[in-house]
């Protein structure tokens, strides 16, 4: 206890700790930001910022022991080819060129057999995309560097997609060589064959959870209590899915039709150019993600509004993924996705003074949304085509001081996952969600299996670690496990929500997602499949944090926790925001003496204040899995809160959706109730985002 209470009296001279009555808000209401860019974040620029352009640093990576150029990420010459290696499956034979070829066109022949004809036997669509990738799977095997070439001609002649859209996307450099991959290692006739079917167009129904086991090395104490709460409280960031736009070009289309906007277009071949109808603001817009600018600018509001300084920092911050903007995959690169970590984690040293925990986002990777299973080939080649990434940012983070040597070592074997303890006694265990993502192509594969990647084993481990240690753990991802159930795979998912069922509430203290962009809460519930919800059995819940970027149709925002340093339960939320609609009357200082003036960011709401009084709940009760449920009760009582809910979802964007039907509120009690993608299903679906018109039909 002793021991304890220094590390704790410590700390308080460097952290924000206060005890438990603390200001009605952490800082300043609002913080206007300067407009002055500030150039001394980076120490040299290819292109210098100014009030009518983005700049272009000159970034030297400590780790990698090079200066990108500035064709990385120049927007006047964004790539068309992504040239990075590739890899492929050993080949079964060593056929020569002539032998590779007749194979080739054997398997397009059959294949495209099988899909024109219906005199094949085959019953369904869903038979018939199963046996189409049985024949695949031998072309894969046998010639697996010719195979994408091939499904780039077979999606051209049945009009699968576009011709620019099949090139694009199975070329070799782009999905070309994955899919070879997948489908030379995946049991096509079993499981694995439905989820590919189910993906590549709804051929085969997207199957539900299938019977799978998961080993935990004790079962849970029968009487296991958390620990008491200390009355001390620490000041925690949540910063999300920043994407930065390296390339964001000030004054172009902000409201394209395709693709990324606020991006260079070059002009016709006849010299002629469309009319601009939305100039992209300095700032940013709807339609895009963050430039410099807005990426700074939020960082820069941080201090002032959350009470906290680079000499009094908060205790810590998490960061649930995503660094990199959604470019194409033909634009992407290694060293684009390098360079990009690089400058924001440079960033958030610059201006967040304590260490920050992060989590991979499935934009933080490249190829796009991949992440491989080390046993796709025992750990050989294929299974490590993406350490380079690991390796990156695990160094970046151990360079920076957030995690230490042994910490990084052990990140950069679990897919940049690690475990760590912090100095006031809570341990923050991350994880790479991407291993369950729906769009990560080698989830896809052993989909019996969701622990084929080792990442559920790897936490099962550190959280029993932790109960027979004693430790409070925060959990921290980036793919949300639960909501609608739009976006993991559900044995995955499941897999997630036995985890922390098994090990809440007395080791889990919270769970924290991005990916979404949007301002979101959900709950874990004990009992079979999490089915039984009721204030009673919500165990732990889930913060799904607020983006800063504003694609798509959201404003920027982001999050500060209360939080008590004994039982390390959060007692009240902060959620900021800026309006992305007001970035593009802002005065840039275009004029000559003209300081200008950048965008306001404020508080958008606090957590207790806004939910508590509706949930009639204690003043000095944590905001824990059952204040959430209890959310969710009020809203049934009252349809308001759920309208309040929804605007604080797009973080009050004037582009957000009303919820006004019944089916709507229903459908958002019905996703805050369900911590799984299976759960999240059985929900009215088409009313889970706000950053379009929702979809879901009224009762």
């Amino acid at each position: 206890m002793l021991a304890s209470q220094a590390v704790l009296g410590a700390f308080a001279a460097s952290a924000s700790l206060s005890s438990s009555s603390s200001s009605s808000i952490p800082g300043a209401a609002s913080y206007t930001v300067p407009a002055a860019f500030p150039t001394s974040v980076f120490s040299s620029y290819y292109i210098q910022p100014g009030p009518t352009s983005e700049p272009q640093p000159a970034l030297f990576d400590p780790i990698l022991n090079k200066t990108f150029p500035l064709n990385v990420t120049d927007p006047l010459s964004i790539p068309s080819h992504d040239t990075d290696p590739v890899y492929f499956p050993q080949a079964l034979a060593n056929l020569s060129e002539a032998s590779a070829e007749a194979v080739i066109a054997a398997a397009s022949d059959e294949i495209l057999t099988i899909v024109r004809a219906n005199q094949t036997g085959l019953s369904s669509n869903c038979s018939r995309c199963v046996a189409a990738l049985s024949v695949a799977q031998m072309a894969a095997k046998l010639a697996p560097t010719y195979l994408p070439d091939a499904m780039i001609s077979l999606c051209q002649k049945t009009g699968f997609a576009s011709n620019s859209t099949c090139q694009s996307t199975y070329e070799a450099g782009s999905f070309g060589a994955t899919w070879t991959q997948i489908l030379s290692k995946a049991d096509v006739a079993g499981l694995d064959g439905q989820y590919i079917c189910a993906y590549l167009g709804s051929y085969c129904a997207s199957p539900n959870v299938t019977a799978f086991e998961l080993a935990f090395p004790k079962p849970k104490p029968a009487n296991a209590t958390k620990p008491q709460p200390s009355g001390q409280r620490v000041k925690v960031l949540h910063l999300s899915d920043l994407h930065l736009d390296a390339r964001y070009e000030v004054g172009a289309e902000g409201n394209c039709t395709s693709s990324m906007c606020c991006r260079h277009s070059a002009p016709a071949a006849n010299g002629s150019a469309a009319a601009i109808q939305v100039p992209a603001p300095l700032y940013g817009y709807y339609k895009c993600d963050s430039p410099y600018y807005l990426a700074l600018a939020a960082l820069q509001s941080i201090g002032p509004l959350t009470g906290t300084s680079k000499e009094n920092p908060a205790a810590f911050a998490l960061y649930t993924g995503d660094l990199v903007a959604h470019d194409s995959q033909y634009q992407r690169s290694r060293d684009y996705v390098e360079d990009i970590e690089l400058s924001v984690w440079h960033m958030f040293k610059a201006y967040i003074g304590g260490p920050v925990y992060a989590a991979l986002g499935n934009h933080d990777t490249n190829p796009d949304n991949l992440d491989v299973p080390h046993g796709i080939d025992d750990d050989g080649p294929l299974g490590n085509q993406l350490s380079w990434n690991y390796d990156h940012v695990s160094s970046l983070w151990e360079y920076y001081g957030w995690i230490d040597e042994a910490t990084a070592a052990s990140a950069r074997t679990h897919y940049a996952a690690y475990s760590i303890r912090h100095p006031l006694g809570l341990r923050i265990i991350t994880l790479n969600t991407d291993l369950y993502y729906r769009n990560n192509h080698f989830a896809l594969l052993k989909a019996a299996d969701p622990d084929f990647s080792g990442m559920f084993t790897f936490l099962i481990d550190e959280l029993q670690r932790a109960e027979d240690s004693g430790e409070r753990v925060w959990i921290v991802g980036h793919v949300l496990s639960g909501w609608d159930g739009t976006n993991p795979l559900p044995n995955g998912s499941e897999a997630l929500r036995r985890i922390i069922e098994r090990y809440s509430p007395h080791v889990v203290a919270g769970v924290f997602f991005g990916h979404t962009h949007e301002d979101q809460a959900f709950v874990y519930y004990q009992g079979a499949n999490g089915s039984n919800r009721s204030a009673e059995t919500a165990v732990a819940s889930a913060w799904v944090g607020p983006s800063l970027t504003p694609l798509t149709n959201l404003n920027s925002g982001y999050r500060l926790y209360e939080v008590d340093t004994g039982s390390w339960d959060i007692y009240d939320a902060y959620t900021f925001y800026s309006d992305v609609s007001s970035f593009g009357s802002l005065d840039n200082g275009t004029e000559e003496g003209d300081q200008g003036s950048g965008p306001v960011f404020q508080l958008e709401y606090s957590s207790r204040a806004a939910y508590g009084p509706g949930a009639e709940w204690p003043d000095d009760a944590p905001l824990n899995a059952t204040f959430w449920h209890r959310v969710t009760e009020a809203m049934e009582r009252n349809r308001t809160l759920v309208s309040v809910f929804n605007t604080f979802q797009g973080k009050s964007s004037i582009r957000s959706p009303n919820c006004t039907s019944e089916a709507c509120a229903e459908a958002k009690i019905c996703y805050m109730r369900s911590g799984s993608a299976a759960l999240g299903k059985q929900c009215p679906q088409g009313f889970g985002s706000v950053q379009s018109a929702y979809t879901g039909v009224n009762f």
